[in-house]
């Protein structure tokens, strides 16, 4: 199975499992993660936690294959899908707690910013390499990030498409919290120290704080969704996505 959604106690528990490709987003397996966390909210779950199957990866991203030769109007229609199903893990009534063991690039570190919290293992790498494929993030990236790290440090991540460990993560913000041992159990650790709290209480204390956010988060998902197909409309997105699975250095032409 892709992935696998159980309870421990109070709290449900979601694991990505496609580790031969290090946990990556296909569409289908997108919608998998997508009935999951449907599945969450009739569990009667006090939190959630997310991580990934293995030591490699959290989640390393799309399917770069999958995108290759698509139509530009259906990849913005799977940029909006992305964004509405990272979205729902968003709007959980419960917390949501990410649990990050090695790669967290690209797709995988959008869901991993659409959750409540996020911890990072020691072996973590975050990051959003897309700018190295002539493409942008459009699952999220580009609106969520800014809101956890300030504009300046997003700009610098995004458009220099660097990786960042684990210390690093924790010291801009990224991150809440570094762990160690197990990921899912560092995750339920995490989540018990919200479970015993008012379950309302607790989502109305979320709602006041995302509520001083200046822009509205649906209408920056429309420009994003709209800037990242005129990105993957490009030459240079094309050459991105073919030096990658002809495994050679890109030859951008800023067209």
């Amino acid at each position: 199975m892709p992935l696998s959604l159980t309870r421990r106690d109070e709290v449900a528990v979601l694991v990505l499992d496609r580790q031969e490709v290090l946990n990556a987003l296909s569409f289908t397996f997108l919608e998998e993660i997508a009935d999951a966390f449907d599945a969450v909210g009739k569990m009667g779950a006090r939190a959630l936690v997310i991580t990934g199957a293995g030591t490699k990866a959290f989640c390393a991203g799309a399917d770069v294959k999958e995108l290759r030769g698509r139509d530009p109007a259906a990849h913005r229609h799977s940029l909006r899908r992305g964004q509405e199903i990272f979205s729902k893990l968003e709007a959980l009534p419960i917390a949501s707690i990410a649990v990050i063991n090695g790669y967290a690039f690209g797709g995988g570190l959008e869901l991993a910013l659409a959750a409540t919290f996020r911890l990072a293992m020691a072996n973590a790498k975050l990051g959003f390499p897309e700018i190295k494929l002539g493409m942008i993030p459009g699952y999220g990236g580009t609106q969520r990030l800014p809101r956890v790290v300030g504009e300046a440090r997003a700009l610098e991540l995004i458009l220099t498409g660097r990786t960042v460990g684990a210390e690093e993560a924790l010291r801009i913000g990224l991150v809440h919290r570094l762990a160690d041992g197990d990921p899912i159990e560092a995750g339920l650790a995490f989540a018990r120290e919200l479970t015993g709290y008012s379950l309302p209480v607790l989502a109305l204390a979320r709602s006041a704080v995302t509520r001083a956010l200046d822009e509205p988060i649906h209408e920056g998902l429309k420009i994003e969704a709209d800037v990242a197909t005129l990105a993957f409309r490009t030459a240079d997105a094309e050459e991105g996505m073919a030096a990658f699975v002809e495994k050679r250095a890109p030859v951008f032409r800023d067209a």
